[in-house]
C-alpha cells in the first residue's frame, strides 16, 4: 500500500486469518472460479488465509447470505466477482440489525467481473502502475495477503419511491448509464464490453431533461457562505462520516442523512442549483475508477468525504465525446478543457428527472427512473 495519507489509520487482519469468499461462477467471461483457484488460491494458502468459498447461485444471493448469517466465524469478507455482486454485500450488511459493528468488518474486492471499478481505484491508491485482468487480480490478491484495510467512504442514497440504498462507487444517469446497461450483452468481451458499448450509444446520442443541485465541498464563489447553524452535525475533523446529535438514533437505526431535507421540498438555500437542465450525462463518483481502462475521478481517495460530481451538458458533439472518453483512459479528460464537461467536488446531491426516461445506476445496477440525492 502508499505511504498512507494524513489521518489514515490501518487496520491488520490477524495471522491466520479466517476469509469468507464470496463468488460469482457467472460474472464477467465466467472464469472467476478457475481464476480463483488458479491465482488467488496458492497466493492465501501461503499467506495463512483460510477461506470458505460461497458461490452464488441466482441474483440477492450473497445479499441474503450476508444479512441472515451468523459473521463472527470470519475476519474478512472477500468478494471476487465484479462491482455488482460487491452492491449487494453492502446492502446486505446494511440491513443488520447490528450493521454498525459488522461493517467494521474488513471487505476486499478481488477483481472477477467486467467491470472491475473500485479494484482498479485501490490498486491506483495502492500506488501500482495500472493493469487489468490476471496482473489486476494478482495486485488485489497481495493487499489482501498483506491484510492491511482502512476506512472507505459510503454514499447514503434515498429515491422519491422510498427507497434507501448504500453505494460504494458511484451513481449515473444518461449516456454513461446507458452505456454500462446496453453493454451487458457482450459481457463475455470482459472490459471491450465497454468500448463497444460506447460506440453504440454515440450513433444514438440522447439529450435528458431534468434539475440537478448539489452542496459544494468548498464554497463556491459568488455564493454568500451559508450562515452557520448551531445544530449543524458535527464532524469527526476530517470532511468524513457526519456524526448526528447524541441520543436522536435507536440502536440498529441506519445513520440519518444530515445534509438532507425530504425529496418533497426544494434544496436548502445554500445549494447550488445547476443553471441549465438539459444533459448527456450526470455521475457521481466516490473513487478514481469507472473501470478498469476510466480513470474519472483523478483527485478521488478512499475515504475523502468527497462525492466526485461529472455532468455533460446538451450540446456536445459526438467527436468531442468520444475524444473525452479516450482521454478518460489516462484521466486527463479535464485539462481539455471542455466547455460542456462541468466538475465539482460536493458532499450531497439530488437530480431531478422531468421525465421517467434514461436509464439510473448505482454501482452499476440498474435503477428506476426518478429523482433522487445522496
Amino acid at each position: 500500500v502508499s505511504p498512507p495519507h494524513p489521518g489514515d489509520s490501518y487496520g491488520v487482519l490477524p495471522r491466520p486469518c479466517r476469509a469468507l469468499v464470496l463468488l460469482n461462477p457467472q460474472s464477467g467471461a465466467g472464469r472467476a472460479l478457475e481464476d480463483f483457484q488458479a491465482v488467488v488460491q496458492p497466493m492465501l494458502a501461503e499467506a495463512e488465509i483460510a477461506t470458505t468459498v460461497f458461490i452464488t447461485e441466482r441474483p440477492h444471493h450473497a445479499h441474503e447470505k450476508v444479512r441472515d448469517e451468523d459473521l463472527s466465524q470470519w475476519d474478512t469478507l472477500v468478494v471476487m466477482s465484479g462491482d455488482g455482486l460487491l452492491y449487494e454485500v453492502v446492502n446486505g450488511l446494511m440491513e443488520r440489525p447490528d450493521w454498525e459493528d459488522t461493517m467494521k468488518k474488513p471487505l476486499c474486492i478481488l477483481p472477477g467481473g467486467s467491470g472491475n471499478a473500485l479494484a482498479a481505484s485501490i490498486n491506483h491508491y495502492a500506488g501500482n502502475d495500472h493493469v487489468a485482468k490476471k496482473k489486476l487480480l494478482t495486485n488485489c490478491t497481495f493487499i489482501l495477503c498483506k491484510g492491511l484495510h482502512t476506512q472507505m467512504d459510503l454514499v447514503s442514497l434515498s429515491t422519491a419511491s422510498g427507497k434507501r440504498l448504500f453505494s460504494f462507487l458511484g451513481f449515473g444517469w444518461g449516456f454513461i448509464s446507458d452505456v454500462d446497461i446496453d453493454s451487458e450483452k457482450y459481457r463475455r468481451l470482459g472490459n471491450a464490453r465497454f468500448t463497444l458499448g460506447t460506440l453504440q450509444c454515440l450513433a444514438k446520442l440522447r439529450v435528458y431533461q431534468g434539475r440537478l443541485s448539489y452542496l459544494p465541498a468548498v464554497p463556491e464563489p459568488a455564493t454568500p457562505p451559508a450562515p452557520r447553524d448551531p445544530h449543524a452535525p458535527v464532524t469527526n475533523g476530517q470532511a468524513g462520516r457526519v456524526l448526528p446529535p447524541a441520543g436522536t438514533e435507536a440502536a440498529g437505526a441506519l445513520p440519518a442523512d444530515s445534509l438532507l431535507v425530504p425529496l418533497s421540498q426544494p434544496v436548502p438555500a445554500h445549494w447550488t442549483v445547476v443553471p441549465e437542465e438539459e444533459f448527456v450525462t450526470v455521475y457521481a463518483i466516490y473513487q478514481s475508477h469507472l473501470g478498469t481502462n476510466l480513470l474519472m475521478a483523478p483527485a478521488a481517495q478512499l475515504h475523502d468525504g468527497c462525492i466526485h460530481l461529472f455532468y455533460l451538458k446538451a450540446g456536445i458533439s459526438r467527436v468531442a465525446l468520444l475524444k473525452l472518453f479516450l482521454a478518460m483512459a489516462r484521466g486527463t479528460h479535464l485539462d481539455l478543457n471542455c466547455p460542456h464537461l462541468r466538475y465539482v467536488p460536493v458532499r450531497a446531491f439530488r437530480l431531478e428527472p422531468r421525465t421517467a426516461t434514461g436509464i439510473m445506476t448505482v454501482d452499476g445496477e440498474v435503477l428506476a427512473c426518478e429523482p433522487v440525492q445522496g
